[in-house]
């Protein structure tokens, strides 16, 4: 696999194989694996990588810094060794300009367990710091989980960039919206999405701070070695989470919103270039910062994931008027 290359840790992969419903042949390979998570190792335990998408903030997506820390530790473990947990703190901006270095230590090695700590650094400084623990696979009566949401599959919903043109057909909103919305569409961003209960951006009312899409990598992965498909569930899970935390606030207009922190378990195998369910919801928001949790179910009912983020969110004091 080229997102994670070199015959070890995440770099191990089985090639394509053909899966009911997305056949490789014919298919694009995901970005996220061609471009986004291919890292280029410079020494044993040192990586650089690239920018793919970059949003309209022109800071770098937390989700890429996350994903690529996961891939270059991944590359300090062995094939058998699965990611089960990861930690991160978001401590300086990114600068999309230049290449972000990637610097893993081998906290520790043991019989079942083992821990690899990485820190992204550009301009000589940190800017991202992660510890990432695998373990070797273990069977154990002890199993239990809460059980999905039930909602309507993927296939009877619409993109979010069908939804987007579905508002912009509206003649009534108001041109700084039609602008905004049609930088968003135009964004190169690899993951499909699909909002089960899309919020009605004409509405500044409070909303329950819940919210549920379908999510998958765009293109196409295969089946190969499952540190691979964590990487990119790792990419994929900082995208429009914290948001969650601004529903029940939609009256005020953000004035500044970043991660500051983001941790994740991995439960079950899955293949992130399948429909999963992403659950989110916000628990808690004071003090400039929100708190945000989400959940990652196949579609067969399985968590596969856990997500957790707090992050800073600044608005301006007096409401928004309407955008109509």
């Amino acid at each position: 696999m080229a997102a994670a290359g070199d015959g070890n840790g995440a770099g191990a992969g089985t090639g394509p194989k053909s899966v009911a419903g997305r056949p490789p042949l014919g298919d694009l390979r995901s970005v996220l694996i061609t471009s986004v998570l291919n890292l280029e190792r410079l020494e044993l335990d040192l990586f650089r990588g690239r920018h793919h998408w970059v949003p309209a903030t022109q800071r770098l997506f937390g989700g890429q810094i996350v994903g690529q820390a996961l891939v270059a530790a991944a590359r300090a473990v062995s094939r058998d060794e699965q990611v089960h947990s990861l930690h991160c703190y978001f401590v300086r901006a990114g600068d999309p300009k230049v290449p972000v270095l990637y610097e893993v230590e081998r906290t520790r090695t043991g019989k079942s367990f083992s821990v690899r700590s990485v820190k992204a650094i550009q301009h000589g400084k940190p800017i991202f710091t992660c510890q990432a623990s695998f373990q070797l696979s273990q069977g154990s009566p002890v199993q239990h989980q809460f059980t999905m949401p039930t909602v309507p599959p993927p296939e009877e919903l619409l993109t979010q960039e069908e939804l987007i043109q579905k508002f912009l057909q509206n003649p009534n909103l108001a041109e700084r919206y039609r602008k905004h919305l049609n930088k968003i569409q135009a964004e190169d961003v690899p993951i499909d999405i699909k909002p089960v209960n899309p919020p009605d951006i004409f509405c500044s009312e409070p909303q329950e701070p819940k919210q549920l899409f379908w999510v998958r990598a765009r293109g196409y992965i295969g089946e190969t070695d499952m540190k691979v498909h964590c990487c990119v569930a790792a990419y994929i899970s900082d995208y429009a989470f914290l948001g969650t935390a601004l529903l029940p606030h939609r009256q005020y207009r953000i004035k500044f919103m970043v991660s500051l922190d983001h941790s994740m378990w991995f439960h079950a195998p899955f293949r992130a270039d399948h429909w999963m369910l992403y659950e989110c919801e916000s628990p808690w928001a004071g003090g400039c910062r929100g708190l945000v949790q989400g959940r990652l179910w196949r579609r067969d009912g399985v968590l596969a994931v856990t997500c957790a983020q707090e992050g800073v969110i600044r608005v301006e004091q007096t409401p928004t008027q309407s955008k109509l």
